[in-house]
């Protein structure tokens, strides 16, 4: 069972999430809460596998709660969630390197997004992916060619990009696991970025 933990600000709303994530029968909700510095307080206490967080809540954020999560414990696994498509807020994402981001709305990606995020994946409702690109031009001014990546390192990008665990990677490229983590720590090292949702934003930047 994958260990979740939800947080909005809307009892409704927590209380409807934990149902449908309970529904799915791979998921249980070890608590909720309502607030940015209850979704801390939650985290730190019950160390779930995902935390499940809306963006907005009264006068404190996700990103707020994310953002403090993160410097103590730099792999949480974060899934936002939020009415707003708002590009800031992405922006902080990405740069925060939370796990995911969703719109609330679409109900039926939530599940799927939680057990990707839970496997090591990233995971960006296609509202999102469609303005990766737009949201990011202001990346880095090195271009792609300036880190000389060889064609088996693009591969593995793209893989990368496209969501894929080192599993996956290895039976789409024929290649072994720690083959795959390997290549992944290369291209960490190599493009200056620090995680794998990093190196599917330079992939967005660069060749899309």
């Amino acid at each position: 069972m994958i260990r979740v933990a939800v947080v909005d600000d809307d009892y409704l709303v927590t209380e409807s999430l934990k149902t449908i994530l309970e529904a799915s029968g791979e998921i249980t909700v070890v608590g909720t809460g309502h607030s940015a510095p209850e979704a801390v307080v939650l985290f730190l206490k019950e160390r779930p596998d995902v935390l499940l967080t809306d963006i907005r809540m009264g006068e404190s954020t996700g990103i707020q709660a994310a953002k403090e999560i993160l410097q103590q414990v730099p792999d949480a696994a974060i899934l936002l969630l939020t009415t707003f498509s708002d590009d800031e807020y992405i922006r902080e994402a990405l740069d925060l390197g939370v796990k995911g981001y969703l719109i609330k709305q679409n109900l039926s990606a939530i599940v799927p997004a939680i057990k990707a995020v839970n496997s090591g994946q990233s995971v960006f409702g296609t509202e999102i992916v469609g303005k990766l690109t737009e949201i990011l031009q202001n990346g880095p001014t090195k271009k792609v060619h300036d880190y000389q990546l060889s064609d088996r390192e693009e591969a593995i990008l793209l893989e990368v990009a496209h969501g894929k665990n080192n599993k996956e990677i290895a039976e789409a490229l024929f290649l072994s696991e720690g083959t795959v983590r390997n290549y992944i720590s290369q291209l960490l090292e190599k493009l200056e970025v620090r995680d794998r949702t990093q190196l599917a934003i330079f992939y967005y930047q660069e060749y899309q």
